[in-house]
Formats: C-alpha cells, sequence, structure tokens
C-alpha cells in the first residue's frame, strides 16, 4: 500500500512538474504582485474559514466516539488529540501516515486495531459519500451558464451520484450478508489469484466488523449528518478564503458552485500527499485549475491555492505539534509503528 501512494504520489508530482517546465516561458509571474495579492486580502474572511477547518476536527471526534460506542463508550471529545495528531502526521509525513490516527484511537481506547482499521475505513466511505452529495447538489442546481463546460460536469456528477448509490447498495449488502459477500469476492477474484482473493475477502470481512458500529437507521442519521454538516463546513471554508481574494475580480465573484470545482480538484491531488514536496504539487494543482476553469491570473491564484493549503490541511500542524509534545508522541516513531501493525494485520 505504502509503495503504491508512493508511486502514484510521484507520478503526480512529475506531471505537476512537467506542466511548471512546459508553461514557465508562457507564464510570466511577478512575486510582487503574489505579495501583494496576499497583503490585500481579507483575512477576517480567511480566519473564519480557519475556525470552520478547526471546528472539523471536533467533530471528527464526535464521529469516531458514536462509531465506538457498541464496543466502547468514550466520551464525544475524548479522541480530538487522536485526530489532531493524526492529520499533523498526514500533513508533515504524507499519505503514508493514515494509519496513524487508528492507531492512536486504538491505544487510547484499548480496543483492536483491526476495529479501528474497519471504523477508519467506514469513516472515509463516509467522507466520499458527504463529499460527492454536496458537490452534485451544488452543481446540478446551479443556474445556467454558471460553469465552464457544464455538460462535461453534470456527466461527472450523474457518475458521482451513480457510484455513491451503488456503493449504498454495497453497505447495505455487506452489513447484511457480509459473510457470503466476502466468500463470493474471495472466490472471484481467488480464480486469479488465491493470495488477491484471501486478500479481498479480509479487507470485506474487516470492512463488515466496521459497518457493525452502526446498528439502526438512527445511527447511520446520525454519522450521516455529522459528515455532510462537517463538509458543509469545509465547502464554506474554501468558498471564504477563495473570495477573501478581493484584487482578483474572478476571485472576489467566485461562486459556491464554482468553489466546488476548485475543492474536488484539491482533493483529487491531496489523495496522493507526499511530505513537503506533495504541497507544491498540489499548490500547482489548484492554482493552474483555476486559471484554467476561471481565467485567474498567476499571481492571484498561486496565493489563493496556497492559502487553500495552509488553511484547510496546514493549519492544524502547529496544535498537533504541541498536543503530541503533551502527549508523549513521536510522529515519526507513531508512523512507523501504525504502518508496520497495519502491515502485519494484512498478513
Amino acid at each position: 500500500m505504502k509503495k503504491r501512494q508512493w508511486i502514484l504520489g510521484l507520478v503526480v508530482a512529475a506531471a505537476i512538474v512537467a506542466l511548471m517546465v512546459w508553461g514557465r516561458d508562457k507564464i510570466h509571474f511577478d512575486f510582487r504582485v503574489f505579495g501583494a495579492q496576499l497583503a490585500l486580502a481579507d483575512w477576517r474572511k480567511i480566519a473564519f474559514a480557519l475556525g470552520c477547518i478547526y471546528l472539523c476536527y471536533a467533530i471528527r471526534s464526535v464521529r469516531w466516539a458514536l462509531l465506538l460506542r457498541h464496543n466502547k463508550i468514550v466520551p464525544l471529545f475524548s479522541l480530538l488529540g487522536t485526530q489532531v495528531i493524526g492529520f499533523t502526521a498526514v500533513a508533515l509525513i504524507g499519505r503514508v501516515a493514515d494509519p496513524v490516527r487508528p492507531y492512536l484511537v486504538a491505544k487510547k481506547t484499548g480496543l483492536p486495531l483491526s476495529n479501528q482499521i474497519a471504523v477508519y475505513i467506514v469513516e472515509r466511505l463516509l467522507d466520499l459519500s458527504s463529499m460527492a452529495m454536496i458537490f452534485c447538489s451544488v452543481i446540478l442546481l446551479a443556474p445556467a451558464g454558471a460553469l465552464p463546460h457544464p455538460e462535461v460536469i453534470k456527466r461527472v456528477c450523474y457518475g458521482a451520484l451513480a457510484m455513491t448509490l451503488l456503493g449504498a447498495f454495497f453497505l447495505v449488502a455487506v452489513r447484511l450478508a457480509g459473510e457470503m459477500v466476502a466468500a463470493f469476492l474471495e472466490g472471484l477474484f481467488g480464480s486469479v489469484s488465491k493470495k488477491l482473493g484471501h486478500a479481498v475477502g479480509h479487507k470485506i470481512r474487516a470492512f463488515r466488523a466496521g459497518l457493525d458500529t452502526m446498528r439502526s437507521l438512527t445511527d447511520v442519521a446520525v454519522v450521516v449528518g455529522l459528515s455532510l454538516a462537517m463538509w458543509g463546513l469545509i465547502a464554506v471554508a474554501y468558498l471564504e478564503i477563495t473570495t477573501a481574494f478581493v484584487a482578483s475580480p474572478q476571485l472576489a465573484s467566485l461562486t459556491l458552485a464554482k468553489c466546488m470545482l476548485l475543492m474536488a480538484s484539491s482533493l483529487a491531488v491531496s489523495g496522493f500527499q507526499l511530505p513537503v514536496l506533495g504541497w507544491f504539487t498540489q499548490i500547482g494543482a489548484v492554482a493552474t485549475a483555476m486559471s484554467v476553469f476561471f481565467g485567474v491570473a498567476a499571481e492571484p491564484a498561486t496565493a489563493c491555492a496556497a492559502t487553500l493549503l495552509a488553511v484547510g490541511f496546514l493549519a492544524i500542524a502547529p496544535v498537533g505539534l504541541i498536543w503530541a509534545r503533551f502527549e508523549h508522541v513521536s510522529l515519526r516513531k507513531v508512523a512507523a509503528e501504525s504502518g508496520q501493525a497495519e502491515e502485519e494485520l494484512a498478513v
């Protein structure tokens, strides 16, 4: 898994670097204009966006605690430290540090790591589904002419909604007949490779264990509601940051529908996050999207993309480093331990 993440991340990074090299003679970048864009930005809107992002970590703590309550009841905000430290590890080390959060929760609660990995899988699916629902709702309800290439974007939305519905049906099937689904897929993939079949069966059974955290429609409604609220806050934060750049007419007047496109491009690149280098690839990708989709000049696009990264992804790092210090947690050590523990579980 780690090797695949690194390979995908390097491919994305190489593509961004190639694009920058290709366009360096075609795009004239003025660092004075870049600095002026930052200086003229409405920092009150950016501060409000930062508050929204910080609130999302509290919601993550509440959601994880609720997903645990059938195995162990913990205070709703008792897992806030694990979320903050875990996302700090991802921001500084890269996506290879994703297992840090379930690993820290397992250590804090005394529950098996396999159980927390299952909760993590459910959490990721909730995030993807919530983001897809918000994205598609905003895009499909946007007035005519509000977006570039609307026919292409709407096709993407319909595809995302179809995938979300298929995912929901799959969740129901696994929840009601997880062992049968696991056995069927294990046999199907096992006809190609026994090792692959065994791995797929193991993942489905682990996922089934994670779904056991939601035992009623009320459980589902609560965690879905929290997920939608959290991603709604993230969307508001993105919109506040982009419209804070008042010196750029295209950004200052950006609509929520257009902001969704930037948010989607940012999340797509962050899925292959590499340490440090990934920051610049993400800035480059989002700035390029602003220029291509909305005609934003290079300087305000880069300033806005850098601010989106700083507030939406890196702003938790100072808090996480301080929290880790008080908790006597070494990020590198816990990242290595969590990765090794995950690999042992897979074996």
